[in-house]
């Protein structure tokens, strides 16, 4: 088995300095970014329909950068105000830093996670059960998030602001990669659509998270490569340590 090109389903990185970029040189190997969903808005009209008023939260839940760009971009469609003591409760200090986009910062209360993962968040969360939450979401949202926060007994209610659809692939595109790399289960459902009658045979698959590892499952494909784990914690890492077990694998056999 050889990989030479490897397709991972997210935009390009914005910096020159990503870890994909040294896997490319150290290795040889061709990474091409193309993501397999892309965004689209859910406009004021739909938001309005879910009769769901955001004055009525004091405390706001991102899992996303994308969710906090359209929180504020239905704010201003709808015209809200928003308060200065309304509360951010984010995922990861990552995500909850991309606020300043759009807040002062440091005059606003702000909590995140340490780990990156919804349980760790829900600790902050759990101090303030006093709070109304509202948890912005697409319109496949993660259901184990929301029965945590059932179980905790957080007073929530659910805003889907944005939803995500397949980015589909032009007739005259080719898909001729070694490696395959996925971040959600939408991008597997994705893959199905756009090419239903897709073999895997020797391409290997990657993938993000323990949701998308199940949709790789249930579409009946083989899953080569996972993170995080204990020994990798990014993509990145998961995907160059497989790239050194296939080389390994390749100098075994040119011995034999």
């Amino acid at each position: 088995m050889k990989i030479k090109k490897i397709l991972v389903s997210q935009p390009k990185p914005a910096s020159e300095k990503s870890p994909y970029y040294d896997i490319e040189k150290k290795y040889g190997v061709n990474i091409e970014f193309r993501p397999f969903i892309k965004v689209d808005p859910v406009s004021s009209k739909e938001f309005r329909a879910q009769k769901v008023n955001i004055l009525d939260h004091t405390a706001i839940i991102f899992t996303a950068k994308t969710g906090i760009d359209h929180f504020f971009r239905l704010c201003k469609e709808l015209r809200i105000e928003i308060p200065d003591s309304l509360k951010y409760f984010c995922i990861s200090e990552k995500v909850s830093l991309y606020l300043q986009h759009y807040v002062q910062y440091r005059k606003r209360k702000v909590f995140f996670g340490t780990t990156g993962k919804f349980p760790s968040l829900l600790e902050h969360i759990d101090k303030h059960k006093e709070e109304k939450f509202l948890l912005v979401c697409t319109d496949v949202h993660n259901e184990e998030n929301t029965r945590l926060l059932d179980e905790h007994g957080v007073n929530f209610k659910m805003g889907v602001m944005y939803r995500t659809v397949s980015n589909d692939f032009r007739p005259d595109e080719k898909f001729d990669y070694d490696m395959l790399v996925f971040f959600s289960p939408n991008g597997i459902a994705s893959l199905q659509k756009n090419f239903p009658n897709f073999e895997q045979g020797d391409i290997s698959i990657a993938c993000f998270g323990a949701n998308t590892a199940k949709a790789v499952s249930e579409a009946g494909l083989r899953l080569d490569c996972e993170a995080p784990t204990q020994q990798y914690s990014s993509m990145s890492a998961a995907i160059e340590g497989y790239l050194k077990e296939v080389l390994k694998k390749e100098k075994v056999a040119k011995k034999k």
